[in-house]
């Protein structure tokens, strides 16, 4: 199926000259990941699902395959997997997500504050973004009085854009730090996808999230390209990579390939098989153009920090990019040691990235997500 495209409206350079990094850009001072402490081993897992989702006596064939395919060898749970029988209905998983996602929340952010040598009245902006729970006051709301952060913080709840929020959160928060050069700006993300999960449903898409999904939590903090005060400086050690142009891309009339049906058992998982064909058909061209727009091809990134959609999105970005068979290490990496958080992962691996293998300075990265939409936002990123 050949889709049209609608691409963000961003003036281009006119020539093909190599884009340098400018005295505005945003910085990335620190990023820290909060997870859960029920860990727990796949094999111990499937069968337990199994038990959730599946009508007593029915076949586990297709459920432990697709746990055995799903590239994850642990992953981590908002609570212990005995408690999930007794979530009788939406609010009470509704209820769990609020409880842990405000512990995670603050964890993650207390976190990525410590680390960027930063008081929470330091903070101008807090994006908070999360699709796995719903809550008015939301998540950020209560976490202003919880953790000491200023009554006058800008706040921006972000709900609907799943997988993909922690690459347009970041890309939104570049956007706020241009007009705000002065600033700080901190995203959050926070996700329990096991609470999603439908009990008693054996559909093929909530079986693979089943196999698929896991919870945490992640923070990232910027600044803006400002001279700023001594209350905003960040320690030497801090400052990561810059962000130096963002692109956004939504497929018309892929509304039904990802998402949630929201009923009165919460939210029911949209996966469509041909969510790859869509990859594997548009992303490539995407990212060759929104590169060549600032000089650079996909030889010129030397970090490639991507969300782990589960292995066959990760084999049609790694065919329509024509990458090396290493490039996307990293996000296979998380894929089977925390499995697939939703927005949190591509905090993630940035964090793993930064502070496991970090880049030498002048290296080009691109961060990327897709997610419901269909859309897909890509960040360039320099160290």
């Amino acid at each position: 199926m050949r889709v049209p495209v609608i691409v963000n409206q961003v003036p281009h350079p006119p020539t093909a000259s190599r884009t340098t990094v400018p005295s505005t850009a945003t910085t990335i001072v620190a990023v820290h990941t909060a997870l859960p402490p029920h860990r727990y081993a796949q094999d111990d897992l499937t069968e337990r699902i199994g038990d959730l989702c599946l009508p007593p006596g029915a076949d586990r064939a297709v459920l432990r395959r697709l746990h055995r395919s799903a590239g994850v060898r642990t992953r981590h749970l908002a609570l212990p997997i005995e408690r999930y029988a007794a979530l009788g209905d939406f609010g009470q998983s509704n209820d769990a997500w609020l409880a842990a996602g405000l512990e995670l929340g603050e964890e993650a952010l207390t976190g990525a504050l410590k680390k960027a040598e930063l008081r929470p009245s330091d903070v101008d902006l807090l994006v908070c973004a999360s699709i796995t729970g719903v809550a008015t006051p939301s998540l950020d709301a209560r976490l202003v009085g919880r953790m000491g952060l200023r009554p006058d913080v800008k706040r921006l709840p972000v709900f609907g854009l799943g997988c993909v929020a922690g690459a347009a959160g970041l890309a939104r928060v570049h956007d706020y730090l241009r007009g705000h050069p002065d600033d700080t700006a901190v995203l959050l993300t926070v996700e329990l996808c096991s609470l999603t999960l439908q009990q008693r449903d054996d559909s093929r898409a909530n079986l693979v999230a089943g196999a698929l999904f896991s919870d945490g939590a992640a923070a990232l903090v910027a600044h803006g390209g400002g001279s700023g005060d001594d209350s905003h400086s960040a320690g030497p050690d801090a400052a990561g990579p810059s962000v130096v142009a963002t692109r956004s891309h939504l497929y018309p009339d892929t509304e039904r390939l990802l998402g949630w049906d929201i009923g009165a058992g919460g939210f029911r998982v949209v996966i469509d098989p041909g969510v790859p064909g869509i990859v594997r058909d548009h992303f490539g061209r995407h990212v060759r153009a929104f590169l060549a727009a600032h000089g650079l091809t996909t030889d010129d990134i030397g970090t490639w920090v991507c969300h782990p959609g589960g292995p066959r999105i990760l084999s049609a970005v790694t065919d329509t990019l024509s990458l090396p068979g290493d490039a996307l290490d990293s996000t296979r990496r998380a894929l089977a040691t925390v499995g697939n958080m939703s927005s949190v992962s591509v905090l993630h691996i940035l964090q793993n990235t930064w502070e496991c293998r970090r880049p030498a300075p002048g290296t080009w990265g691109l961060l990327m997500a897709m997610g419901p939409g269909f859309c897909s936002e890509l960040v360039l990123l320099r160290w």
